[in-house]
């Protein structure tokens, strides 16, 4: 999660959000350039005295300022199109899981193991233990294996929600309605937190989400009890 003073973004615990932040690091480095070049530009445009009263045109400039972005844009695109097609991949999922959202809360159903079905609201303050994170502690995680393809399907029983995982790269909007998917891989074991990070009206981000990813057996005796 979060902590005070990070400037960049959550460590990953998944493939895909490994290749979000490789991905942005590539963008910021091609900006970062760009940015230097036309401040050198514009810083040496005011101490130049060179003046030529016979120019009138120049067409090869004129070239190469245009075809030079065009050739740093297919640098940005082609990286994120790869990345859009990678977080819209369903590889044979292991697990399916359904997020419900509702105001101000969530439901989870794990239909592949007899309909387990609890929601999941969040806990107040006055009620938070020592060691608990204001506004993000939930009184029901929701458990998940570690090193197995996790599919979720995200919908809403009122208004547009979206269920948002910064640590996974995973963000799916809940519209009444309508079923959206997505999948993840949990590369390691830890406590994941997330937020509705949808407008969906007064409170709407009091509707925090807890992963407890767990070796996979942990997970089998958590099912069975």
């Amino acid at each position: 999660m979060s902590t005070w003073a990070n400037l960049g973004l959550q460590d990953s615990a998944s493939p895909l959000m490994e290749q979000l932040i490789f991905f942005h690091d590539h963008a910021l480095l091609i900006l970062v350039m760009i940015t230097v070049l036309v401040g050198y530009l514009m810083f040496m445009l005011f101490f130049n005295n060179y003046v030529n009263r016979f120019l009138l045109h120049g067409q090869m400039i004129e070239m190469i300022w245009t075809i030079l972005p065009a050739i740093i844009l297919l640098f940005i695109a082609f990286p994120s199109l790869r990345l859009l097609y990678l977080l819209d991949e369903i590889n044979e999922p292991s697990i399916t899981l359904k997020s419900i959202g509702h105001q101000w809360y969530w439901s989870y159903e794990y239909s592949d193991f007899n309909d387990i079905e609890f929601d999941s609201y969040m806990i107040p303050t006055n009620e938070l233990s020592t060691d608990g994170f204001r506004l993000l502690d939930v009184d029901n995680r929701i458990v998940l294996p570690m090193n197995s393809q996790i599919r979720i399907l995200v919908t809403a029983a009122d208004v547009i929600h979206s269920w948002t995982i910064p640590a996974l790269g995973v963000k799916v909007d809940g519209t009444p309605g309508r079923l959206n998917q997505t999948n993840f891989f949990i590369n390691r074991p830890g406590l994941f937190y997330g937020q509705c990070s949808e407008i969906c009206g007064a409170n709407h981000s009091f509707m925090p989400i807890v992963i407890e990813s767990v070796p996979i057996n942990y997970f089998i005796k958590w099912i069975t009890n």
